[in-house]
């Protein structure tokens, strides 16, 4: 009894943390070890179940995770409630829209705007897929898809356009080697 009541002691700062966390609709906010505290092996059966197949069953995450169906729902409400789960999405081939053609492009910026700038920068252009921040020389890099070469130059050209964005480096890929879902 002593020690269910020192764990559950220890227990209540970390519950209260994600709790205000939550309530205050940051949960981006909690610290990676709260998360690890807090995640078990169970729910990372369940996170790679749904890595796998954002639409598979509570069943068949059930099975995954050696839960059953319902306690596989509880779990899975559970993860997106507390933010380790902020959505679900489709993955969308680009060959299947015709958009052959990919770059990962380097951004140099003038002054030194924030991530939130650069990202509301980049934000209306619909063949920037993905961009980061990223040490060294350049201020963020970006993964583009486009049909052809012609849209991909100007679709280049509208980020090169964008402040405070000053030039762009291109890498055009050849092949996809691996693409695997994030953990």
């Amino acid at each position: 009894m002593a020690q269910t009541i020192a764990i559950f002691s220890e227990m209540v700062p970390l519950f209260c943390r994600i709790k205000e966390a939550v309530a205050n609709r940051c949960a981006a906010a909690i610290s990676m070890d709260v998360w690890s505290e807090v995640i078990d092996a169970i729910d990372r059966a369940i996170i790679r179940c749904v890595l796998r197949n954002a639409r598979a069953t509570y069943a068949q995450i059930g099975k995954a995770a050696g839960l059953s169906a319902s306690a596989a729902k509880r779990r899975l409400d559970r993860l997106v409630d507390t933010g380790a789960i902020s959505g679900f999405t489709a993955l969308v081939d680009p060959q299947a829209l015709a958009w052959h053609t990919e770059a990962f492009v380097e951004v140099y910026c003038t002054g030194n705007p924030t991530p939130a700038e650069l990202r509301q920068a980049l934000w209306d252009i619909p063949e920037v897929v993905e961009a980061c921040t990223v040490s060294g020389a350049a201020d963020a890099v970006v993964h583009m898809l486009a049909r052809d070469i012609p849209h991909l130059e100007q679709a280049i050209q509208r980020v090169r356009a964008t402040p405070p964005v000053d030039r762009t480096e291109s890498a055009i890929v050849l092949s996809r080697l691996l693409n695997r879902p994030r953990l």
